[in-house]
Formats: C-alpha cells, structure tokens, sequence
C-alpha cells in the first residue's frame, strides 16, 4: 500500500483481482447476471474502492460481488467468508460502547473498524439477503446495523443462522466475543 494514500500499488492490484476473479468464477451463484469484464473495467477505474476490497479480503472477508444496482450503476460486494471475519471479531458495537467498558476493552469496534476500511456493516435486510445465497455464519456471528432507539438504551444487534434459519438477537453494545465479528458491504 502507498504511504498515508488508500491505494495499492500495481503488484497489489494485480493481485487481489486475481483473488477476486478467481471467487467470482468460482460462485457463480452468487452474481448469475453480472460479467467480470464489466466488472473488472469498474474496479480498475476506483483505486479507494480496490483499498477496501484489499482490507475486506486481509481481515478474512473473502468479499465477492452478490449484486447490481442499476439505479446507480453499482456493483455490490459483501464478505462472504463462511464464519464472520477472523480479523474482525472480538469487537464491541461502536466507540461509545468502546468508551463505556472499564475493563477488559477489545482493540476496536465493529463501526469503527468497517469506516476505517472504507466499508458498511450489514443492516438486517442485508444480512437476511445474503443468507439466501449461502449459509453464513453457521458457528459465529455478526454485528448489524443497530436501529438508534436501541442503541440509545445501550443495546446493539447481531444475526447467526442456526437450524437453518436466520436469527436477529441483542446484546450489551459494549460485549465483544471470540466467536462475533461484522460483515462489510461495498458499493463499487
């Protein structure tokens, strides 16, 4: 990565668009009517978005493109590591939960981590949508978009799918846990 810029060089392009075409031919069910030509002449134009992909893909993401705005001539990308991201897990919700813990505080938070990287957490119709591409989350689980009247009274969401189905819980904002990271989307 260039020093200070949210850009990778041409070796580091070069190689996540491997990675990322690689994915892309290899689940095809999830962008059945998207071609990665079209798709690659998009990504080479938008050297920050190629940073986040990058961060999306060193924190264990394995982002791939699940679909296409065509209001906005978008393409959008979604982790879609089996279990929530390695590198993102053991995160509380956000920094006011961060603030609020005396002891014990994890390393970041789940809103903070997906800004820096350039990136959205899921909101719960998100998350339920890429749930029909794939079963996600399976033994983990993830941080969602907390609606701010929950998370005025101190609570925060996440989602897993246990018995084949997609669940919605609340915790604490400030709990973090081994097994609980988040789940980034991107619009290219």
């Amino acid at each position: 990565m260039t020093a200070g810029k949210k850009t990778l060089n041409e070796e580091e392009q070069k190689e996540l668009l491997g990675i990322l075409e690689a994915r892309f031919n290899n689940n095809p069910h999830r962008h059945e009517q998207i071609n990665w030509l079209d798709l690659l002449n998009k990504l080479e134009d938008k050297a920050e978005k190629l940073w986040s992909l990058n961060e999306m893909e060193k924190t264990g993401g394995e982002p791939d493109v699940i679909g296409y705005d065509s209001e906005t001539g978008e393409y959008i990308f979604c982790d879609c590591s089996k279990e929530s991201p390695k590198g993102r897990r053991s995160v509380c919700y956000d920094e006011a939960a961060l603030e609020a813990r005396r002891k014990h505080k994890p390393d970041n938070s789940a809103l903070q981590m997906a800004q820096e990287m350039g990136i959205e957490i899921l909101t719960r119709d998100q998350y339920e949508q890429l749930q029909t591409l794939e079963e996600f989350d399976t033994k983990s689980s993830s941080w969602i978009k907390t609606p701010k009247s929950i998370r005025d009274l101190g609570g925060a969401l996440f989602c897993d799918r246990r018995y084949n189905t997609v669940f919605v819980y609340h915790n604490g904002a400030e709990s973090y846990y081994a097994s609980r990271g988040f789940r980034g989307i991107l619009k290219v």
